[in-house]
């Protein structure tokens, strides 16, 4: 069975204090809880503070981080490398949030080299994929999501997947209160667990697929039910220790 992965994905927010506030209550909330990874991506400067607060912390929590770059080092002005990310206990890295490919006009070919440099140096791509409101009321879905993840495997091949995390997102559930019913997100993550089967069953079958957009405490366990639902990549409700963990532990009681 694949084990779920609930990631919080901090974005623009934070400060030494919520740092060290939101670890510190999130280690109270998750006592016990089993059968869950759970990530929190701050903002990069936070991640030294992050790490010393996770390696005092009583239950497993990765860190994670929301962006690196393509290249190891260089005259690169503002960019991160993976193994400077590596330096402060990084496991973890979002790529291709829908937020990156919009403000920063990361298209599917340069979201796929962070990709295949992310795994070259032994890091978790987690790899957001999406539609915006228009593409789903057009009908493109499905289609979307195929071509940003044949983007990487037409790069790198399908068996760069593996060990690698999907998330699906909906651009327009993102941040608006607007979720997909558990049923419509059970339907794109098997659509695309199959496209992944096209290529190889063996993959398919072990690729951790998130769900993410407007994801909260009260639809967490609806979501967590269905089938290819593997997890959640957590916004908003990811800034409030009691909130994230009930997420958590609603991914680890419909997965046990």
């Amino acid at each position: 069975m694949r084990r779920p992965v609930v990631m919080g994905n901090w974005k623009l927010n934070g400060s030494k204090a919520m740092v060290s506030d939101l670890i510190k209550g999130l280690d109270a909330e998750l006592n016990g809880v089993e059968g869950v990874d759970v990530v929190i991506a701050p903002p990069v400067m936070y991640a030294d503070l992050a790490e010393q607060l996770l390696g005092k912390a009583t239950n497993k929590i990765f860190l994670g981080t929301q962006n690196v770059d393509v290249n190891a080092s260089g005259a690169y002005t503002g960019d991160i490398s993976p193994e400077m990310l590596k330096d402060f206990g990084v496991t973890h890295v979002i790529i291709g949030h829908s937020e990156r490919r919009e403000y920063h006009n990361e298209s599917d070919e340069f979201v796929a080299k962070k990709f295949g440099f992310l795994k070259e140096n032994g890091l978790i791509p987690v790899f957001c994929i999406g539609e915006t409101e228009a593409q789903n009321e057009a009908g493109e879905t499905k289609a979307v999501c195929a071509r940003q993840i044949d983007a990487v495997i037409n790069m790198h091949g399908i068996e760069a997947l593996e060990g690698a995390i999907i998330a699906y997102e909906p651009i327009w559930a993102i941040g608006t209160g607007k979720a997909a019913t558990a049923q419509q997100a059970q339907d794109i993550h098997a659509a695309i667990r199959a496209h992944l089967a096209s290529y190889s069953e063996e993959v398919a079958k072990k690729v951790v697929i998130q769900y993410g957009g407007s994801v909260k405490a009260e639809n967490a366990a609806e979501l967590f039910a269905m089938e290819d639902i593997d997890g959640a990549l957590v916004g908003g409700a990811a800034l409030q220790a009691a909130g994230f963990a009930a997420i958590a532990k609603a991914a680890a009681a419909a997965k046990a």
